[in-house]
Parts: structure tokens; sequence; C-alpha cells
């Protein structure tokens, strides 16, 4: 799934009793996938709506006979649970969830899945996060660049608090593929409300950092830190200078030097660096190793000096970003 789409909402719904139809279609939505009819063939019935906007697609799919899904990872977050009946989630060699309508899984991005549905009328929700997305929405909250993959707990409870509200905001999306010219199809309101789920899942989620959020907000970092903050994790890979950094704050450079120092303690550069670096580690941990280049990726979060690029990661990461492509 890409991590924009122009603010432009898409309603879809697919209906379909032919296995390698429904093999097809459910691959394109999620990920490559082995797709086994266990129960009555003849039930098979495979009915799915979708709504992607963003970062985000929401969907529900409907099986009409018990099935088994082999599903290769993910690439980003899943969180699934069911209208009705239930589900068996084994994912990696470990982990293993009953799904159910109080009791969501959350997927993984880079974990392998099994999936055998318990009943004939598994009807399974489900909300499909960017990972880069989803990361960035975690910096912004915390006001700080955040290291390494974030790894949600495995289980989501969507019968009570945070969890029931957050499901409840995601199948109001469902709703909206039958209003007429509704709010989720205006780009102003839908990128908002994209903001609003990816924050709520941080909020509803169990995860190291879910801690952190729910203390009292900090005080509030200098107006000149947060406008040049604001711009580099909005638009990362602009060719920024400290100059033009300067300009963004609405100070002298000086001034923002020294702001930086204080409140991150990084200068305005170091910051734009950290942030670009964070970037190509997510898209490069998810990209397609054959098909994507290390180039390509660098390119595309605004380093133009390949060689100074692969230092500058090596001593960020551990390691070059070539074994980080080739280990997505």
């Amino acid at each position: 799934m890409a991590a924009e789409r122009g603010g432009r909402t898409e309603f879809s719904r697919f209906v379909t009793q032919d296995l390698d139809e429904a093999r097809t279609v459910l691959s394109r939505a999620f990920c490559d996938l082995r797709l086994s009819v266990t129960g009555p063939p003849r039930d098979f019935r495979t009915s799915m709506s979708m709504v992607e906007f963003g970062a985000l697609a929401v969907g529900e799919t409907g099986l009409g006979t018990a099935v088994e899904f082999h599903a290769a990872e993910l690439g980003s977050y899943l969180v699934a649970w069911t209208r009705a009946g239930s589900f068996d989630l084994c994912q990696g060699r470990s982990v293993r969830t009953l799904v159910t309508p109080d009791r969501a899984a959350v997927y993984d991005p880079t974990a392998d899945n099994f999936v055998d549905t318990r009943s004939a009328e598994c009807r399974i929700f489900s909300v499909n996060i960017d990972v880069v997305a989803l990361h960035r929405q975690l910096e912004t909250l915390l006001g700080r660049p955040v290291h390494g993959r974030l790894r949600l707990a495995p289980t989501l409870d969507v019968s009570r608090g945070p969890g029931r509200s957050w499901a409840g905001l995601a199948r109001w999306i469902l709703q909206e593929k039958d209003v007429a010219h509704g709010l989720l199809r205006q780009p102003i309101f839908a990128r908002r409300f994209e903001q609003t789920l990816l924050e709520g899942l941080l909020l509803a989620a169990d995860h190291p950092y879910r801690a952190l959020l729910e203390e009292p907000a900090p005080m509030t970092r200098p107006a000149a830190v947060k406008r040049v903050m604001d711009a580099v994790q909005e638009r990362p890979a602009e060719p920024y200078d400290a100059a033009r950094l300067a300009e963004i704050a609405h100070v002298g450079l000086r001034t923002l030097q020294e702001a930086f120092r204080r409140n991150l303690g990084m200068s305005p550069m170091a910051y734009v660096q950290e942030v670009r670096l964070q970037r190509v580690r997510q898209q490069l941990r998810v990209a397609d190793f054959g098909t994507v280049t290390v180039t390509e990726v660098a390119y595309q979060w605004g380093f133009a000096h390949l060689g100074r690029f692969a230092r500058r990661y090596r001593a960020r990461f551990g390691e070059p970003p070539s074994q980080t492509l080739r280990a997505g």
C-alpha cells in the first residue's frame, strides 16, 4: 500500500464465488497469499468492501465458509477483528492469537501469517496502516526522532476503552461508502481523519512509547524550533540549507542553532539528516529486494551524494543500507 494517495479517497466493492478470482483480489488488497477452502466448497463466497485514503485502507471481508490463508510478510501494519465468527492467527513461529469481535490481532509487518477461520460466516474488519506513516506520526507526537522499528503488541482489546473507540472510528469509515458526497470524500477532512486514526492507534495499542504518550505534554518548544521541525517532518526531501531553515523559523541562524542545541541537542541540519535517514531506513525495511535499489530510495529522500549517505547510514544504524534492504 502506498504511503500517499494525494488526498483522494477510493471506495471499492467485490463479490465472487470463484476461488482463483478471490485469491487474486485479496492478494492485491493485502499481500501475496495462498487461499484454500476447508469448509463446504459450495458455500464459498468472498465479499469485500474497502475504503482507501492516505496511508490507510479499511475493509470488511466475508468468506461464506471456513478457509485457510497462508500469507507472506504484509510490509504494513494490519489490525483485524471480526463482526461475526472468529479465526486463529499464527504469526511467525510463536505468536498465536484467537481473533474475535472483542479481540483484534495486530499483524507484525515482517512476519509470515497463517489464518484458519473457525466458522462459516466469519466476517473480518481490517485496517491496513503504512509503516512509515505510523512511524512519522509517532515522531510528531513525541516531538523527536524515533530510532528503530515500532513494535506494536500482537493484540488489541476492541471491546472497551481506547481500543473500542478506535475500532468504532474505523467502522464508521466503511459506512461512508454508502454516503454520496460524504465528508470522507473531501480531501481536507480525509487528511485530518487519517491523522486521527494514526494517533488513535498509537494511544490505543501497547508499544514501548505508550507511557510517554500518556504523560502530560512537556513544555512547548520555542516557536522557531517547532516551525522548522514541522516543515522538515512534512517535506524532508526538500533541498534545505541552514539559511533556508532560519528563514522558515523567522529568526537568525545563530539564534536557531542555539535553540536546536538547547532543545534537541543537535544542529538544525543534523535534525534534517536524522529525519531523512529514518525515512530511508523505514522504506528499505519494507521494500521489495530486486525491484527497489538503495540509490532510488536515497535520492527520493534528498541524499544526492551516495558515498556520504552510505557512511552516515552505517554510522547511524550499524549496517550498510544494502544490508537493511536485503533483510527486509
